[in-house]
């Protein structure tokens, strides 16, 4: 069995539990046993919405052993300290596998590291996007914003007049309130429920949103993708996204959004590489 383990919550979002998603469908058709591990039983609802039907809901990352056995394969997606347990999975579990938690981050013990920027086969790459964003589908001339499926700190709202001044449509996330809903309507034409994400992403001509995830996947539709940057630790993260054409800002400004409104990407969208990296993943397990 290859246990996934993604950290999610309502001030962090839902990025790392997509893209497992996505992975353990993957591994699933090429014929592992998998079970996604989420430390957040709303992630675990919105896994289905993803084609997961089953997850198990542990405390933290220290818990996998509770539900892991010896010689079992494991992958950790989160940036929780594991005060010790990862020498111990490393030990005990067949393969074990790490995504990154900054571009300095490298393997502490013999697990196997999925980096953003990966060019040898020590790593795996962390880049990964569900086959249905890369299918054909008609799009719909419209401006989505997506900001994430967390908004701790209200970030929308205290640009609401940025979004007067610039009409979108607004797909909400999975961790807001009802009362914050009731307030973002009045500021926004239109709004969209949590559930219907995938088919918005792929849709939506235009999409601007402050998740990597959603970046990439809506990029892979052939959308026109703005990435709004709120911190600085995602420095090596816009930095991939511009190499990849998706342009990226650092604040919701008129003067940054103005410069942006109307260019048209003409580069290929990302590779659709989900089936390599799970046969690299099955090689490391069955070595």
């Amino acid at each position: 069995m290859l246990y996934y383990y993604a950290h999610t919550g309502h001030k962090i979002g839902l990025d790392r539990m997509k893209r497992a998603a996505a992975l353990l469908k993957e591994l699933q058709t090429q014929g592992v046993e998998v079970r996604l591990l989420v430390n957040d039983f709303r992630a675990g609802l919105a896994a289905k919405e993803f084609g997961i039907r089953d997850s198990v809901t542990i405390e933290t990352v220290q818990d996998i052993d509770v539900i892991a056995q010896i010689g079992d394969s494991l992958i950790i997606d989160s940036p929780e300290d594991d005060r010790g347990r990862l020498q111990k999975y490393c030990t005990e579990y067949r393969a074990v596998f790490r995504f990154e938690q900054n571009i300095e981050d490298m393997p502490r013990y013999t697990e196997t590291m999925l980096k953003l920027y990966c060019q040898d086969e020590l790593c795996i790459s962390s880049v990964i996007i569900d086959n249905i964003y890369f299918e054909p589908i008609q799009k719909k001339e419209r401006t989505l914003f997506f900001l994430g499926d967390a908004d701790y700190d209200k970030i929308i709202l205290s640009h609401k007049h940025f979004f007067e001044a610039n009409p979108m449509e607004l797909l909400l996330g999975h961790y807001f309130f009802v009362k914050y809903e009731d307030d973002l309507a009045k500021i926004f034409s239109k709004l969209y429920e949590p559930e219907e994400y995938t088919n918005l992403i792929r849709t939506s001509s235009r999409v601007i949103t402050a998740s990597f995830q959603t970046a990439l996947e809506a990029k892979a539709s052939g959308a026109e993708v703005i990435y709004l940057k709120l911190d600085e630790k995602s420095e090596n993260i816009s930095d991939y996204l511009t190499l990849n054409n998706i342009s990226v800002i650092d604040s919701l400004d008129d003067k940054s959004y103005e410069k942006l409104e109307g260019v048209a990407s003409k580069t290929p969208h990302p590779t659709k590489n989900i089936s390599i990296i799970a046969r690299n993943i099955i090689n490391k397990i069955t070595f």
